[in-house]
């Protein structure tokens, strides 16, 4: 009763949890269709009001003086401040809400900006055609909101552009999964999928959910989860991702995280996260997004009063004003970091780096010192067989192998999972053992075609009151786990295991002493692991027996010598020391996203992955830089050209003013776009 009352509550959870991805999916389809319908409202305002352009140039007296023609009818000034009227209210709607809203927030800004200029030149434009002495500002009114309309169109759209990874992350999943119960096989909903299921995954199809191969074989393409760029193939026993695409193979997959619980739903919260959070860099763009529109209104009505009180015309000094406030709108230093973070994010998470934390990201570019743990982040984690060494010449090697593959597939320890790798890896027979006992610390025996195998370390001589045999000189003592085998009571052999080093680790410790960052080793094994690993990888040092609880006082100390120290670890028992440093960074693999104290977790236990997330972080920076420079550089520049320092030399009419301005978007745009991981 209490087992059916335990499933019924995992099924009502399970439930829940997909009934909230679905919700979350809709939520984010419906926000997205939103942003779309938003983004094509501005582009249909702006052929609207360019139509209606045309005449209000062919009616404008400053147009017809410019042009040297002149069209006059009676009423042909309310014809033009009719058409006018139109282009304001209806192409400048988006800015004049846009003003009410950073009032109701306290919050000016750049809406607030071109709302004002608009509004400026649209009544001092009426009031002329009511009898007020100058000419009018129509021309430019209506030039400045069209342009003024592409550019937040185009703003708008190079922002959406940067979410489409993220939203084909979504779309990675299935609608229709076939489910197998019974030797039965029927076809489900994705949302209906729970963990225990049993997936039928085709040739070519997707992976709707994380678990484990039951049966089949075949490679899978997980490059828009992982990084990786090459399919891996996947067998009974092996991992796999939800999204996913299965290649030429069946697959049968135990389901193991459905719904909320996947993986991918798990990089795409992330990513959110991430995108929605502020980091030192961008906050410090918001402050000078604020101040420039202080600063901009400021001048504008500083610029007015400076030129009609020196004896200039109401017309002349409004024009200057209204051109101050329009060039200096800062939509360049508005979108010149929220974009680089979508981009660099979305780009992040689709090669394997998940950033949970902005501001420690953007710190990366500064670390001097990456202290790596040992276990699973250099090394595989793994004991895998380096040497068999005979001694009883009336058995080969592989026959050796295969006698204590037999007696160690009962176990569970890390050498009896080395030594049934390296039998699948030369695909030898697993033969049968009975009589299985395990020896704790010692070793394991057992009975295998009729013969007693003993697989062993030194202690199980010591148990007999034996004499331990000579191990050969070939077998290096400080890293090599040995295993003694034998058979009948006879020493038959010497299996040697230690844990190997990752393919990239040493690549990784020279490309990181290339940008001048130390490395050191971190570790609860021995004195001679810790420094023989050390001095292979080529590292700055090491730390040896060091207990979990102890690793957060050794980033500390670091910390102390005025270090800005990332530490680089399982995220499980490192958790601590992971928090503690300037940049924490978690290994994870494949599905193993949970490391809540990381600052950044890098899917692919591949220690190349640190060397590009400092890489990518520092091209991050250097973008936000640039763009930043860019954004407040044009306005100190154009600003002052706006108000008319050069005059009479230069003029800068309103028009001008508002391409240059968003001209200015366009390029931080382009710049941010050009952001990459490699």
């Amino acid at each position: 009763m209490e087992n059916h009352l335990a499933h019924h509550h995992q099924e009502e959870k399970n439930t829940s949890a997909d009934e909230h991805v679905k919700n979350q999916m809709d939520e984010n389809a419906g926000h997205d269709k939103h942003a779309g319908h938003h983004t094509e409202d501005f582009l249909k305002r702006f052929w609207i009001c360019m139509a209606l352009t045309v005449p209000a140039l062919m009616l404008s007296q400053m147009i017809q003086q410019m042009a040297g023609f002149a069209w006059k009818f009676p009423g042909d000034q309310f014809v033009l401040l009719a058409i006018s009227s139109i282009i304001y209210f209806y192409g400048g709607w988006p800015f004049l809400a846009g003003l009410v809203s950073e009032i109701k927030n306290k919050n000016l800004g750049m809406m607030t900006l071109v709302a004002v200029a608009i509004t400026t030149a649209y009544v001092y434009s009426v009031a002329v055609v009511f009898g007020l002495e100058g000419m009018d500002f129509f021309w430019e009114l209506a030039t400045l909101i069209d342009i003024m309309l592409i550019g937040h169109w185009l703003e708008m759209k190079s922002q959406m552009a940067a979410s489409r990874a993220l939203e084909s992350l979504v779309e990675l999943l299935p609608s229709i999964v076939h489910v197998e119960k019974d030797n039965l096989v029927s076809d489900v909903a994705l949302k209906d999928l729970r963990s225990g299921d049993l997936l039928l995954v085709k040739p070519g199809e997707k992976i709707p959910a994380d678990g484990v191969v039951q049966d089949g074989s075949s490679y899978v393409n997980e490059s828009m989860l992982t990084g990786e760029s090459l399919p891996v193939q996947k067998k009974k026993d092996d991992k796999v991702i939800g999204g996913g695409i299965n290649g030429d193979g069946i697959l049968k997959v135990h389901v193991t995280s459905a719904g909320d619980d996947t993986y991918l739903q798990k990089v795409i919260g992330m990513v959110k996260t991430a995108q929605g959070a502020k980091s030192s860099t961008q906050n410090l763009a918001d402050k000078v997004a604020k101040w420039l529109t202080l600063v901009s209104i400021t001048v504008g009505v500083v610029t007015f009063i400076v030129w009609f009180s020196s004896g200039q015309s109401l017309s002349f000094a409004l024009e200057r004003m209204v051109t101050v406030m329009v060039t200096s709108c800062p939509h360049a230093l508005g979108v010149a970091i929220p974009l680089v973070i979508a981009i660099s994010t979305t780009l992040s998470a689709t090669h394997g780096l998940l950033i949970r934390n902005r501001t420690a990201f953007e710190n990366a570019r500064k670390l001097t010192t990456i202290i790596f743990d040992k276990t699973g982040t250099l090394t595989k984690g793994s004991h895998e067989i380096q040497q068999i060494i005979m001694v009883d010449t009336g058995f080969s090697a592989d026959q050796l192998l295969q006698y204590t593959a037999a007696v160690q597939q009962n176990s569970e320890h890390h050498i009896a999972h080395g030594v049934i790798r390296k039998l699948e890896e030369k695909e030898l027979d697993l033969w049968v053992s009975t009589d299985f006992i395990y020896m704790p610390g010692i070793g394991v025996t057992g009975t295998v075609n009729g013969k007693k195998i003993v697989a062993a370390g030194p202690n199980y001589f010591k148990q007999e009151n034996l004499p331990i045999p000579t191990i050969p000189d070939q077998v290096d003592q400080a890293t090599d786990t040995v295993n003694f085998i034998l058979i009948d009571g006879k020493l038959a052999g010497i299996i040697t295991l230690a844990d190997a080093i990752r393919e990239h680790a040493a690549e990784a410790i020279a490309a990181l002493k290339k940008m001048n960052i130390k490395t050191f080793l971190l570790t609860g094994d021995n004195e001679k692991i810790a420094e023989a690993v050390s001095k292979k990888l080529n590292m700055d040092g090491y730390m040896a027996n060091v207990l979990p609880h102890e690793k957060q006082d050794k980033v500390k100390e670091f910390q102390k010598k005025g270090e800005i120290v990332a530490m680089t670890g399982d995220g499980v028992n490192d958790a601590p020391a992971l928090a503690q440093a300037d940049v924490g960074i978690a290994i994870g693999s494949g599905t193993d996203v949970a490391a809540e104290t990381a600052d950044i977790i890098l899917v692919n236990s591949d220690p190349m992955d640190v060397v590009q997330m400092i890489t990518f972080g520092r091209a991050t920076y250097r973008k936000m830089v640039q763009n930043l420079a860019w954004a407040v550089g044009y306005n100190v520049i154009a600003i002052p050209l706006a108000a008319g320092v050069l005059y009479p030399t230069f003029m800068l009419s309103p028009a001008m003013g508002a391409i240059l301005m968003s001209a200015s978007t366009v390029v931080v745009a382009i710049n941010a776009k050009l952001l990459s991981v490699k």
